[in-house]
């Protein structure tokens, strides 16, 4: 299975804003919109490759999401 990570917005921020801040960042299973956690993100959110996971790029990260993603990943 392939993953990517997909951003979550600070309160008040969209896709639709270059500049957004983020609140957080998600691991979600590849073209899909719901988080391994389950949170539900926003079809245009940014996104990043899963191998960005674990280096500063993807700071703040889904804590629940890092847990099932190493359970998921072989």
């Amino acid at each position: 299975m392939e993953y990517e990570m997909r951003a979550e917005y600070e309160e008040g921020g969209s896709p639709a804003q270059a500049d957004a801040p983020v609140k957080i960042w998600h691991m979600v299973r590849l073209d899909e919109t719901q988080a391994i956690c389950g949170h539900d993100l926003d079809p245009g959110s940014a996104t990043q490759p899963s191998d960005a996971w674990g280096t500063h790029a993807a700071e703040p990260f889904c804590h629940s999401c890092g847990a099932l993603y190493l359970r998921e990943v072989p």
